[in-house]
């Protein structure tokens, strides 16, 4: 067994394309869906994803329940490699031929990323299979499998067996069995798409024979799998008391490539900052309000620089972008768009991704029009598009001291820091 360490070469001329099986019925869980359950903030599932794409996984399926698909598919946090989620089958080696089946789908080529069409690369890619159910694995075990993938035609990494293993005869010990040579595998489990081929001619997916995992069935193919080393943090969420380990190692900074997590109950925060010249017209689209006989600002948009930068804020505390690439200034957006739209779309985002508001900070630079009168109306528009209490809100104004742009009268601009923390129970898969 090799440590993993094989050169990055002899898989970055191969596309890495991967599977993830989330198709499972959750039975050892008493009832609770594991996948979606809430692991420092995220769902296990969305852990198991990201890692593939922190690795650089090129293109990801999703393989669940038929009835999960359209809140899976539609989830604010997927990754763009994510291509497809299709529906699973009754046994896990049908489940894992259906995401084959969807990886097969031509993608579109981009310019300069990776072989040319019809390259024997191009056609023969590594495709890894994960077990949804393992959340921890980090990006640096993904890509050691890939690596050794490409290098040797199928790879999975493992883990040395140290407990005393025996057999049973009924409730009694039959023999103690040797372990020295014994591993338990793990996930991803990587191999060349043209082994699998040749597999699934020997022994089709939906035939009378079950496996386990994919090194089982290309072991009944004769086809070496190399072995690597695994993870121990790698675990499998399997019975309830899985999570509380999970939840262990991440706050206790244990598992590679990932960030220490206790203290994710006190959230994240986001800043966002936005500002825009006065235009012709009026009038004013300002927090929310409509300030008549104020000149408008000028944007693709309203140009309502407050609603801006909390959107942007938001975005930036939820991981997920800012607000133009959400909303970008072409024809793709209608142009005068009314930016309470794009706060309500950027709030339902962050709460789709399980984050709840906590508290929203503005500070509004402006000489004019005078504002003091019209903050508080200002903290209930954003509250109310958030869907919190008004007094998680605080606008506050500057004259800017009659310096710069904004406080010389011929531009506003606008500072927002947003406080978000987990919604407090499973996030919704979407």
């Amino acid at each position: 067994m090799s440590p993993g360490t094989e050169t990055a070469n002899a898989s970055s001329r191969v596309p890495v394309e991967a599977v993830v099986v989330a198709a499972g019925s959750s039975r050892r869980m008493g009832g609770r869906d594991k996948l979606a359950s809430d692991l420092a903030g995220r769902s296990v599932l969305r852990w198991s994803v990201e890692a593939l794409a922190a690795a650089g996984v090129a293109r990801i399926v999703i393989v669940t329940a038929t009835a999960r698909i359209p809140e899976i598919a539609a989830a604010a946090w997927l990754p763009d490699s994510v291509v497809a989620v299709v529906a699973g089958g009754e046994r896990r080696q049908e489940s894992v031929a259906a995401g084959i089946a969807a990886l097969a789908e031509p993608a579109a080529p981009e310019p300069e990323a990776g072989p040319r069409p019809g390259a024997p690369e191009a056609l023969d890619p590594v495709i890894l299979v994960h077990d949804a159910a393992r959340p921890l694995v980090s990006p640096a075990l993904v890509r050691a499998v890939a690596e050794a993938t490409a290098r040797h035609g199928a790879a999975i990494p493992v883990l040395r067996v140290t407990e005393t293993l025996k057999w049973l005869e009924g409730e009694l010990i039959g023999a103690t069995v040797d372990r020295a040579d014994v591993v338990a595998a793990q996930t991803p489990q990587g191999l060349r798409r043209s082994l699998l081929e040749r597999a699934y001619a020997q022994y089709p997916p939906d035939g009378p024979k079950t496996w386990t995992d994919e090194a089982s069935l290309l072991e009944a193919c004769r086809i070496p799998v190399h072995a690597i080393e695994g993870e121990a943090t790698n675990l499998k969420v399997t019975v309830a008391p899985d999570l509380e380990r999970a939840r262990a190692f991440l706050d206790g900074g244990l598992v590679p490539g990932r960030p220490v997590t206790a203290t994710a109950a006190a959230g994240r925060i986001g800043l966002g900052t936005d500002s825009h010249p006065f235009g012709p017209g009026e009038p004013l689209a300002l927090g929310g309000l409509r300030i008549e006989g104020a000149p408008r600002l000028s944007g693709h948009s309203d140009g309502d620089v407050v609603l801006h930068a909390v959107a942007d804020a938001l975005l930036g505390a939820a991981g997920l972008g800012d607000l133009g690439r959400l909303f970008p200034a072409d024809a793709r957006t209608p142009a005068g768009i009314d930016s309470r739209v794009l706060l309500d779309t950027v709030a339902g985002k962050v709460r789709a991704a399980g984050w709840s508001v906590a508290n929203v900070d503005l500070t509004i630079v402006a000489a004019r029009p005078r504002l003091g009168g019209l903050l508080s109306a200002m903290g209930e528009v954003v509250a109310a598009s958030l869907g919190v209490d008004a007094t998680l809100v605080n606008v506050k104004a500057s004259t800017g001291n009659l310096t710069g742009s904004d406080g010389a009268g011929r531009s506003i601009s606008a500072t927002a820091i947003a406080w978000l923390v987990p919604s407090g129970g499973v996030e919704k898969q979407q």
